[in-house]
């Protein structure tokens, strides 16, 4: 399958390389780790970053979760383009072994450097926790910015010494977190509370309905997190965001002294600083044409205005998805908020 964008100029075609969902559906572990040993003969030999500052920055998460990450990045980054690989066949990845979460990740990877990604974000920290530095290996030219919760500020603003840590299994248990945990959290005499529900993901990608088992799990989760002594939660997890009015709805309501914290706002200074120091930083005049996604009536504190050009003109959202269907299309209307630009690659 050719993988083309659509009415866009702002993405390297490569109508000889291919990307098959029926593959990726018939991928077993032996499979990915042969994929795996591809990805790294390949990174090997023609790793070279790309210059062009009107090359995109690839994003790419196992769901849509990333999409937070996004709106960030489109409102610190206005003139940048981007494009977004969502795993959405083998969502979520919090609950699959760190071999499996490596090699997806890597094939992610490949995916978004053959589109002529001039930086890429591992907008997911379960893979960011398992295969940030594989990936970085791999490509050692090109810059790749993972994530890792916000732990620290939220460490330097606890009163009570107290922290709760919401991310998914293999976020909890990697490495990166963990050793933030022993460098910096403990050093400073705080306590780091992990809580991991495997519905949260899910919950979010049908579109976080409030009279789910989940939420009135999420709302008593808080109030134990209250009772506890906690005073900062940290949402590990970039599909987290999503709910985070959801929290802070019923934090204000019960009269509950906890901060809500998440690694968005960071994550987009971070790409700011390597695109400027690599003198890749887009110009403001960039100009294509998107599909234009009308959702005014959302409620989001991430539904914001996102990237445009000087003269107005909004620069659209490169989307490819391993599976798509017609409620995927609105979860993304949802997510994204008011008028959003898309553009899907063509089957």
């Amino acid at each position: 399958m050719d993988i083309i964008v659509g009415n866009a100029s702002n993405v390297v075609e490569k109508g000889t390389e291919t990307v098959s969902g029926k593959a990726l559906k018939k991928t077993t572990t032996a499979k990915i780790g042969a994929n795996k040993a591809d990805i790294n003969k390949f990174a090997v030999q023609k790793v070279l970053i790309n210059k062009d500052r009107s090359a995109p920055i690839g994003l790419f998460d196992s769901g849509i979760g990333g999409l937070s990450i996004y709106l960030h990045l489109a409102q610190q980054l206005p003139a940048e383009r981007y494009v977004y690989y969502a795993d959405t066949l083998n969502v979520p990845y919090g609950s699959r072994d760190s071999d499996d979460i490596e090699a997806l990740t890597l094939t992610a990877v490949e995916w978004l450097y053959k589109q002529g990604c001039k930086l890429i974000v591992i907008a997911c920290n379960s893979a960011s926790a398992y295969a940030l530095e594989t990936a970085r290996r791999c490509y050692p030219q090109l810059p790749i910015v993972g994530l890792v919760p916000a732990l620290k500020p939220a460490v330097l603003a606890s009163k009570s010494g107290r922290v709760a840590v919401l991310a998914t299994k293999a976020t909890l248990n990697g490495s990166l977190l963990n050793e933030v945990i022993n460098h910096f959290a403990h050093p400073n005499n705080t306590a780091v509370i992990k809580y991991f529900d495997p519905q949260l993901v899910p919950w979010v990608e049908v579109g976080m309905p409030e009279q789910d088992d989940t939420a009135l799990r999420l709302r008593q989760q808080l109030h134990t997190f209250a009772n506890d002594g906690v005073d900062q939660l940290v949402l590990g997890c970039t599909h987290y965001p999503f709910f985070k009015a959801f929290l802070l709805e019923e934090i204000a309501q019960q009269q509950l002294s906890i901060q809500v914290v998440d690694s968005g706002q960071a994550i987009a200074e971070r790409v700011k600083q390597l695109l400027v120091a690599n003198q890749m930083s887009a110009s403001s005049d960039n100009e294509t044409e998107g599909r234009y996604l009308d959702n005014s009536g959302a409620d989001s504190s991430l539904s914001k205005p996102l990237n445009h050009t000087k003269d107005g003109k909004q620069l659209p959202l490169t989307f490819y998805a391993t599976k798509s269907d017609d409620k995927l299309d609105v979860l993304i209307e949802r997510l994204l908020g008011k008028k959003a630009a898309l553009q899907y690659y063509s089957k």
